[in-house]
């Protein structure tokens, strides 16, 4: 049975599903989880008489979840009678005799419970082989498939939380830089006044007006914040368009580029903190880096 193609939005790593199928003998059923992982590193726990459909199994899951680390795991109970189990009398024997001989050496006393320790030794019942049908494997399938799809809805949902918050985000950040210019106005008339004010107490030394007008342009123009300013409003809007548009579907599998994009942010708002020299302005910034580092741990999640 082939696995089938879902696409999917901005999605979570983490999620949890279940699926489940039967035939007359057998109830298959299966659980997945994923958390968030940089590759897919996935786990498979099933029944040894599925044990070889794992490879089968394998590339269409990680077609499908890309991205997390995720743990599939599967139990079959039977809705017939088990097959017989006897008790494996001739390894029990031998464990025996090796227990005798280890005490002897060791100067043990023989263990006052011999049925209880014998049987909680490796392999200490034997079962008939199971066999399994094309029927049974259809119903592995079909429960694998549910559980995924029923990992892939979770994530979806879990996706539009992040949408939803990365947009309230990336407003108060847009809501952040509007307020940086009103004070960026205010900046170089005091950044002026200030100099002035401390050459004027140094009145034995003889300075020359214009040289220092170049040098105060010069100074000031090194504090400028607008291309600063500019590049930060560029990548918000990378971010949004990355994001998707307000229904929330944009490409696949955006996380990294999310984060990639997160990190050249933060480059910004730290440039524009360095070159601020302005209470209010570094202020902002603070505020600015809070709301960020909230967006960046929650990128870690985006698939």
């Amino acid at each position: 049975m082939q696995f089938k193609t879902l696409f999917s939005m901005i999605s979570s790593m983490t999620g949890f599903g279940r699926g489940s199928a039967q035939t007359s003998t057998k109830r298959v059923k299966v659980e997945i989880k994923s958390l968030n992982s940089k590759q897919l590193d996935l786990s498979l726990r099933v029944p040894a008489y599925f044990r070889e459909m794992e490879v089968t199994m394998r590339n269409p899951i990680a077609a499908k979840l890309e991205r997390g680390k995720v743990e599939l795991a599967a139990t079959v109970e039977n809705l017939v009678a088990e097959p017989s189990t006897t008790v494996n009398i001739d390894l029990l024997g031998a464990y025996k005799r090796q227990l005798e001989e280890m005490g002897s050496s060791l100067n043990l006393p023989e263990p006052t419970d011999w049925y209880g320790l014998l049987l909680r030794m490796p392999e200490s019942m034997k079962s008939e082989q199971v066999s399994i049908g094309e029927d049974d494997e259809d119903a592995f399938f079909r429960a694998c498939n549910e559980a995924i799809d029923s990992l892939i809805e979770f994530r979806r949902r879990e996706g539009r939380k992040l949408y939803s918050f990365f947009i309230e985000k990336i407003g108060k950040i847009r809501q952040l830089l509007d307020e940086v210019s009103p004070l960026e106005e205010e900046r170089v008339p005091k950044i002026r006044e200030r100099l002035e004010e401390q050459l004027s107490r140094l009145s034995s030394i003889e300075y020359d007006r214009g040289r220092l007008e170049q040098e105060l342009i010069f100074y000031i123009e090194k504090l400028d914040v607008t291309e600063e300013k500019l590049r930060l409003a560029t990548h918000l809007n990378y971010f949004m368009e990355t994001l998707g548009s307000d229904t929330g579907y944009p490409e696949a599998g955006q996380g990294k580029k999310l984060g990639f994009i997160a990190q050249e942010i933060g480059r910004e708002i730290n440039t524009l903190g360095s070159k601020s020299n302005h209470a209010g302005m570094q202020k902002i910034v603070v505020r600015m880096k809070d709301e960020l580092e909230q967006m960046k741990e929650q990128v870690l999640n985006v698939l």
